[in-house]
Parts: structure tokens; C-alpha cells; sequence
């Protein structure tokens, strides 16, 4: 491959995406949910390609080239498009207040969940580390609160997923990142208890967790385990 071209499919999508990276599993399920062709060029994001910074100078998956040419990088931006794009599949609700509910319970979950998800994992000391679970299982309460919140709705139809029976926008965002409380189970004992406050979120996840949007993108729990071993910081006692 030429330093200065790089690969595609003529007049398809070509998705520049990473097996075990949850952010790029976004983009692979927005694509599978909305039924929309594409084709995948994997990147070794341990030994990326030279003609990679061609298609996004950051380096980082996902990255997508439309058939027209034009290339769109981040994964909230990428699973948007393909929503706006295709809006037969219904991925984002036409109604302003529904759209603006979703969007807040993805900003929710991208603030309170996902970055404790991390720091829990890579937090070298005890103290850090039982800090960065205790903030994560309060932002998993947050969450569960608001699953309640929409199933009360008209669109949420008393669930299990974030629009009654469909598996649907909400879920292409932040499923990646509750597959990835394996490797906190695994490495830090860290657990969702099996009570009330939590029992939305586990009525969603033990719902989603069976569909194929999310099983034929999960990797299995041990290939997680080994792929995130390297984050999880020595503790220190």
C-alpha cells in the first residue's frame, strides 16, 4: 500500500474499526441495527498501518469513509450520521423532547458510568480504586433511575430496552461499555448488586446482553479479560 492511499470500497462504506475497542463497536452496531452495507478494514491499533493517519490523523478507531468520499471520525458522530442518514431504520426519535431525553441519558452515562469504568480498572492504589467503584455504582444507580424514568413514558413502554421492545440508539451507544464490567469483576471483585435501586439496570442489561445487536459484536469475557489486563493497574497495598 502507497505511503499516500489508502484502502476502501468503491461506492460502499468502509468502516475503519478495532474488534475489541467499545467505541468502535459502536459504529459496527449503528451500522447492524440500521441494516445498512458496509464493509470493515481492521486496524492493529497495536501496530497500526503507515497509511492510516490518511483516514484520521488521530490514529484512533472508529473511522468511516462514505461512499462519496467524505471521511467522519468518532464514534458518537459516526452512529449519529448513520441515524440522520438512514431514518427509516429509527434509530433517533423525530420528536424534539424524546430526542432531547436520550441524548441526556447518553450524556449521563458517558459522564457518571464509563469513565469509572476505567478509572476503577487502572487505579494502582485500594483507597483510588474502592473511590473510582463507589462513584461508578452511583452512576449505575443514576442510570437505573432514569431506565425507570423513560419505562414510565409513553415511548418507553415499560421497557426492557430504552424504547420498549427495541433495541435501539441508547443501546448502540453505551452497551460496549457495560460488557466491559467483566474485566471489573475479574480484576477488582467489583459487581452490580442484585437489589432494587439497581433493578432497571439489571432488567436492561440481562435483556440486552441476549439480543444479537450486542452479542454478535461483544467480544467473549476472556478475550476482554486477557485485551484489558494490560489497564488494570497493579494494586498496591
Amino acid at each position: 500500500m502507497s505511503a499516500t492511499t489508502y484502502p476502501f470500497k468503491e461506492n460502499a462504506y468502509t468502516l475503519y474499526s478495532y474488534p475489541l475497542c467499545p467505541f468502535a463497536q459502536r459504529a459496527v452496531r449503528a451500522f447492524n441495527i440500521a441494516k445498512v452495507p458496509y464493509v470493515i478494514e481492521e486496524i492493529d491499533l497495536k501496530n497500526k498501518p503507515d497509511w492510516y493517519h490518511l483516514v484520521n490523523p488521530q490514529l484512533k478507531v472508529p473511522a468511516l469513509r462514505t461512499p462519496d468520499g467524505t471521511i467522519l471520525i468518532e464514534s458518537l458522530v459516526i452512529s449519529e450520521f448513520v441515524a440522520d442518514q438512514f431514518p427509516e431504520a429509527g434509530l433517533l426519535p423525530t420528536d424534539a423532547t424524546e430526542r432531547a431525553q436520550l441524548r441526556l441519558f447518553i450524556e449521563l452515562f458517558g459522564t457518571r458510568v464509563t469513565p469509572f469504568i476505567y478509572k476503577t480498572l487502572t487505579s494502582a492504589e485500594v483507597e483510588d480504586q474502592k473511590k473510582a467503584a463507589e462513584t461508578l455504582l452511583e452512576g449505575i444507580k443514576a442510570v437505573s433511575d432514569e431506565l425507570e424514568k423513560q419505562w414510565a413514558r409513553s415511548s418507553g413502554k415499560g421497557g426492557p430496552y430504552w424504547y420498549g421492545e427495541k433495541f435501539g440508539y441508547a443501546e448502540i451507544i453505551t452497551t460496549s461499555f457495560v460488557g466491559l464490567l467483566v474485566t471489573l469483576r475479574h480484576f477488582r471483585g467489583v459487581e452490580v448488586p442484585e437489589t432494587e435501586e439497581y433493578a432497571a439496570f439489571n432488567k436492561w442489561k440481562a435483556a440486552f446482553s441476549q439480543h444479537p445487536g450486542f452479542t454478535d459484536v461483544k467480544p467473549e469475557d476472556d478475550v476482554l479479560i486477557e485485551a484489558y489486563k494490560k489497564y488494570a493497574a497493579e494494586t498496591k497495598h
